[in-house]
């Protein structure tokens, strides 16, 4: 008879809330539940109650597990949870999950293509990056009506999962997605991410309690699909006061009854118990299971113990690795041991199976002696080791697991130990430090040093900075030798730490920086080797960049650059010599940074050969960078931002997700200098909450400073304020983009508020800051803008403005626009008025691709070719008066009106109409009335008829004449009619 029922007793409320949280995903209101409670306790059942349910509702339903094996394998849950779904139907063809399939290609190998394929070009995506992918495939995929991301025995699942989830259940509002999952309360990061989530009320917890007695009679009745009345008192009172209100239990006690023989039907059909209630010792889960094994085949009973001795879940090819059957043979047993109910194929992975429970594998080894179990654990391992040596995937782990349950210590940390290694070079930092401190734990003394040493660079690469600092300063010391060589301990450790210094800069850290360059420099006596230097040269030089630098050092801030580019130089060449293609990208890409103090043909020579080396050695993430690099040059040189979208266009084809979001900043804060307004502020709003739930904190920064920037160059200062508070909230204020909140945010909202006094005192502090920092922003003021205040305001000559034409910064378009401005001032304040016309000429054409801009300039300059007398100042006063009108930037626009009036001009009024005049007209001051009398002038009327067809008198006509005449420069009423023939297709 079957001892299990398919039917679920008691748990009304938990069903109730499954029910709710359905509904509230179909409705776009996701969220996180978990069901935590003991082994047998009946998670699994809600669960499958659920996934029933939201198959009835067509909701979509993605289901895996962890892994009972004892090994980490990463996302592995997730990976059996998309392949549930997709291994036959394959991916979602959505355009909008374009960006993210490289990255999803490594939860399902069968979405790589060529350009996401694993190997050395691979992108080693982080794990945030890899849960925003995942977040939007479930958005995607439950668009219509929801759909179930189901996760069962978390409490065995690996970091790098638990990282995603953390993600997940920070991230589901506002989505048609329920994540389930299901665990034991068992101390891990598991356990810790659902409290954390509780407290935070960013999940829900449902704790299973035991059966009371009713339900537990009703779980039995329905097992022996009976009434509970028909079940006999004394069954009802061994289950209750024996399997503890535990459904598994509760079924396995009811079996040992039926298979005794202890309970059985009576001839009148009703069920009896004839030795009443057991008083003694009862019959335990293991002496059950172990008396259902003995009646079993002798070889089935083999691979029984030996499945066991695997996990709750096995894998057929290992099981078969240990046992030597051949495939007939081995398929035979395990359908022998299907139909003993001891084993269920596991749907989810098709080469492998599971015991009918995870206590069901702790009952059947937990049948054999120590001595036995040990045995057969060390059998295992050397039968696997034996059959395949190079213990590939998860067999390593499981060849460790086995020696440890063997008593092997030593050897269990050999392998842990070199697991750990290849998990790191497979990206799983996280899952590596796990194996890793697993192996540190069982080493012995001697071994101990050699895996810390492996451990730290794991911990750093998993963000672990603090515990990789901490453990380091563990190491006992390694004495260098002072002659030509050096002991391998020595060079190992010179490497280690090295590689902590290069985490510890790129992470804005700089006195550890400091610390591991001084710990490298001691062991090494200052006499690295070349390849060595290379890498030091490198970190020393990001180093001089820092805020925070060697306090010994008191070297001045351009001495200090100088040395680090000679240095960076010389280390890229030893770096491309000694065939190591990383250092020499990131020496070329510093190289790259100091060389813009130079110009900017030298910068792009540094990226263009980082590019060719990158592409040389199949490093796609280093070209990516290259790309965006030259990408943000040429923006910056010509205002066109084509290479910077060609490098976004890399980088998602890379599935390089926060290289994607560096580029759509640079792409937002281009459109905002190009006034492209609806293009930035869609950016903005695409990428915004991305970056915060990536921790992408450079990114979010940025376009944090965009948003600010875009609400200053439209004259909004109470948004600007805002965005500007957003921006100090994340940090901004301690970051190196303040250089372009004093100047390009800030000083240009305070011109457009019409108060230069404000907008000079910016663009100084702004000055004072670089003074004191390092920077890389050459579009932030100090090129260009400040020019233009200084010399427009009477503060710069001849000789300061010189100064700074002659600065590399000079070249890039948005500081050439201004400094070309900056020169027609000054050559009109020098008496030459037709080369400072000349001038405005030029710096109108630099300024085309910047319309505020180029608007803004105009009006500075035409204020002072007024006060000088040279130029058209009211023609351009005219272009700035209406570019200001209509973008809604009234203080400018008022002060144009005030100029125009000062110079004895007509001012435009504003009336209704006035955008169906041409600009070309509009500039010239053309009124609407004026511009419906030139309109037809193209059939060439008199003024009587003019006068009819408009309703208005012949004298008002001649005085439209007149001033149309005037505005246009033309000389008689032929050539204005000629003129209008010209223009009246234009609106």
């Amino acid at each position: 008879m079957r001892t299990t029922s398919s039917i679920t007793v008691g748990r009304a409320a938990e069903i109730g809330l499954l029910g709710d949280v359905l509904s509230a995903a179909r409705q776009r209101a996701g969220g996180a539940v978990f069901l935590l409670g003991e082994a047998g306790i009946g998670k699994s059942r809600l669960a499958g109650e659920c996934a029933y349910q939201a198959y009835g509702l067509g909701l979509p339903v993605l289901r895996g597990r962890g892994s009972s094996t004892g090994t980490v394998t990463p996302f592995r849950p997730l990976i059996e949870a998309l392949s549930s779904r997709f291994r036959a139907a394959g991916p979602p063809a959505d355009l909008e999950l374009a960006p993210y399939r490289p990255a999803l290609a490594r939860l399902v190998p069968e979405w790589r293509d060529g350009a996401s394929a694993a190997g050395t070009g691979a992108y080693p995506e982080t794990v945030v990056e890899l849960a925003e992918a995942l977040l939007r495939l479930l958005a995607v995929l439950g668009r219509d009506q929801g759909c179930v991301l189901l996760l069962e025995d978390l409490h065995d699942t690996d970091a790098e999962t638990v990282a995603v989830l953390e993600y997940l259940v920070d991230n589901l509002d506002g989505l048609p997605v329920l994540l389930l999952g299901t665990l034991r309360a068992e101390p891990g990061p598991a356990l810790d991410l659902v409290r954390t989530a509780e407290r935070r009320r960013a999940a829900t917890v449902a704790e299973l309690r035991p059966l009371p007695p009713a339900e537990v009679a009703a779980l039995a009745a329905a097992i022996l699909e009976s009434e509970v009345a028909d079940v006999p008192a004394a069954v009802i009172d061994q289950l209750a006061a024996r399997g503890d209100g535990c459904p598994y239990l509760v079924e396995e006690l009811l079996a040992d009854m039926l298979d005794s023989r202890a309970l059985h039907r009576g001839e009148d059909g009703r069920w009896t118990l004839p030795g009443g209630p057991r008083t003694g010792v009862p019959s335990t889960i293991v002496r059950s299971w172990s008396r259902r094994i003995d009646q079993l085949d002798p070889q089935v009973r083999e691979l029984l113990l030996t499945a066991a001795t695997l996990g709750s879940r096995f894998s057929v090819t290992t099981v078969q690795l240990i046992t030597g059957y051949d495939d007939r043979t081995l398929f035979s047993h395990l359908r022998s041991a299907s139909e003993a109910n001891m084993i269920v194929p596991d749907g989810a992975a098709p080469d492998r199976y599971a015991f009918r429970h995870a206590l069901t594998a702790d009952a059947v080894t937990a049948a054999l002696a120590p001595a036995e179990r040990a045995a057969l654990a060390r059998r295992a391992a050397r039968a696997i080791v034996r059959t395949d040596p190079e213990l590939a995937d998860e067999r390593r782990q499981l060849v460790a697991s086995l020696l440890l349950a063997g008593g092997d210590r030593a050897g269990a940390a050999v392998h842990f130990a070199e697991a750990g290694r290849r998990m790191l070079e497979a990206g799983a930092a996280s899952s590596a430090v796990i194996l890793l401190e697993r192996a540190r734990e069982l080493a012995g003394d001697a071994e101990r040093t050699t895996v810390t040493e492996r451990l730290l660079p794991a911990l750093a690469e998993a963000g672990q900075l603090d515990r990789a600092f901490e453990l380091a300063r563990t190491l006992p010391p390694v004495h260098a030798d002072r002659g030509p060589a050096r002991t391998p301990a020595v060079e190992r450790r010179i490497d280690l730490h090295t590689r902590l210094a290069w985490a510890a800069v790129m992470a804005e850290r700089g006195p550890d920086a400091v610390a591991q360059v001084a710990a490298v420099r001691t062991l090494s006596a200052d006499r690295p080797r070349p390849e060595q230097d290379a890498a030091l040269a490198v970190v020393e030089g990001h180093l001089a960049l820092l805020p925070v630098h060697d306090p010994q050092d008191r070297t001045d801030t351009a001495t200090r650059l100088a040395e680090a580019e000679r240095r960076a130089r010389q280390a890229a060449e030893v770096a491309e010599r000694a065939g190591l293609p990383v250092v020499a990208c990131q020496a070329w890409q510093l190289l790259a940074l100091l060389a813009r103090e130079r110009g900017f043909d030298a910068a792009d020579a540094c990226l263009e050969r980082m590019l060719a080396v990158a592409e040389a050695h199949a490093l796609p993430v280093w070209r990516v960078e290259a790309l965006l690099r030259l990408g943000a040059n040429a923006f910056m040189r010509t205002g066109d931002g084509t290479r910077l979208e060609r490098a976004r266009e890399a980088a998602a084809g890379l599935g390089a997700i926060m290289l994607t979001q560096t580029l759509d900043g640079l792409l937002a804060m281009n459109a905002v200098l190009r006034g492209e307004w609806d293009t930035a502020r869609e950016i903005v709003d695409r990428c915004l909450d991305a970056t915060a739930r990536l921790r992408n904190l450079a990114a979010h920064r940025y376009l944090l400073l965009c948003s600010a920037t875009l609400a200053a160059h439209r004259g909004r200062g109470r948004e600007t304020e805002r965005e500007l508070a957003r921006f100090r909230q994340a940090g901004g204020e301690e970051s190196f983009l303040m250089p372009l909140r004093y100047g390009l945010c800030r000083a240009v909202g305070a011109l457009l508020a019409e108060d230069r006094a404000g907008a000079t005192a910016e663009l100084a502090a702004g000055l004072v800051w670089e003074q004191e920092h390092p920077s890389v922003f050459y579009l932030a003021g100090r090129h260009g803008l400040h020019p233009l205040l200084e010399v427009a305001d009477g503060r710069w000559g001849r000789a300061e403005l010189d100064r700074a034409v002659a600065s590399p910064a000079a070249e890039l378009a948005w500081n050439r626009q201004f400094l070309g401005f900056a020169e027609a001032v000054l050559l009109g304040r020098e008496g030459r008025p037709a080369e400072a016309t000349r001038a405005v000429t030029e710096a109108r054409l630099t300024a085309a691709p910047f319309p505020l801009a180029h608007h803004l300039a105009l009006r500075l300059t035409a204020e002072a070719a007024l006060a000088d007398g040279w130029g058209d100042p009211v023609t351009w006063l005219r272009t700035a008066e209406e570019y200001f009108h209509q973008a809604e930037v009234q203080p400018v626009a008022a002060a144009c009106r005030t100029l125009l009036r000062r110079a004895g001009a007509s001012v435009a009024q504003h009336r209704g109409g006035r955008d169906a005049v041409p600009a070309r007209l509009r500039t010239c001051g053309v009124t609407v009335r004026e511009y419906e009398v030139f309109v037809l002038l193209a059939a060439r009327p008199g003024n009587q008829e003019l006068a009819r067809k408009l309703s208005i008198s012949p004298r008002t006509v001649e005085k439209h004449m007149a001033n149309l005449l005037a505005k246009t420069g033309r000389t008689d009423r032929a050539g204005l009619c000629d003129l209008a023939s010209e223009l009246c297709g234009e609106g």
